[in-house]
């Protein structure tokens, strides 16, 4: 399809930061006190969006690696923190619908469990690993969300290295393949954070505003939720470009 004047404009613009979207869970929505969650008719009217704008959601490893190679310029990441069950029920089908890839941030300390590090709720059922693997073998990439879902800016150095060396270990024995990609809970990162993901081996790290951080173990995103219809994404896409260039290598 060719592109129009508007589907040109909301497409990044090479040099900019990655255009990365971050989505948590898909589903039921009535209680939803942290406004986490879209319903699967929301992400799928986004992720059509997304096509009739010249855009394709990929997996982070996707995008990074199209970028290394000069091009991406109609790639913007999905990812979706914190490996909740409704993944494969009702986003994966959407993927599937729209020809998307996306990063599946899990927490391999807590696989089918629950979300209990939110305090008011609701509780909702974590993958287990068996939906992990199922997820991976539809093409989606597995990255660690840490073991627990623990704020890593206060944790100590043992804490530290369990959940970054630790969980990436883990969740090998889980997918049977390391881990690229690490999500700092909370989107909590400082210098000590970063050095501890690049020690233990993933080629990129995911925050939210990481300011002066910005770089490959700390990829800014965007919150994309329930009330982004067209405009607001538009809006989206033309404010990221407002984000500082770069540092070498993202």
């Amino acid at each position: 399809m060719a592109a129009t004047a508007a589907s040109a404009d909301a497409r990044p613009r090479p040099g900019a930061v990655p255009w990365v979207a971050m989505y948590h869970s898909v589903g039921d929505r009535s209680d939803d006190p942290y406004r986490i969650t879209v319903t699967p008719e929301r992400l799928d009217a986004q992720l059509g969006w997304l096509r009739r704008h010249g855009l394709r959601g990929v997996s982070v490893t996707e995008l990074l690696a199209e970028r290394a190679r000069g091009g991406g310029r109609g790639l913007v990441g999905l990812t979706f923190d914190d490996g909740y069950a409704d993944f494969v029920e009702h986003a994966l089908p959407r993927l599937r619908r729209w020809g998307c890839g996306a990063t599946l941030f899990v927490l391999p300390g807590r696989l089918g469990g629950v979300n209990t590090w939110d305090p008011l709720g609701p509780r909702r059922p974590l993958l287990s690993a068996d939906g992990v693997r199922r997820a991976a073998a539809e093409g989606i990439e597995i990255g660690s969300h840490g073991l627990a879902h623990v704020d890593l800016t206060a944790a100590d150095d043992a804490a530290l290295r369990a959940e970054t060396a630790g969980s990436r270990a883990l969740l090998a024995e889980v997918t049977g393949a390391p881990a690229a990609g690490f999500c700092y809970p909370y989107g909590a990162v400082d210098g000590r954070a970063v050095a501890a993901v690049r020690a233990a081996g993933y080629r990129y790290a995911c925050a939210i505003d990481p300011g002066p951080l910005t770089g490959p173990h700390a990829l800014p995103r965007a919150h994309v939720g329930q009330h982004d219809t067209a405009v607001r994404l538009l809006l989206k896409t033309r404010l990221h470009r407002l984000r500082r260039r770069p540092p070498a290598g993202v």
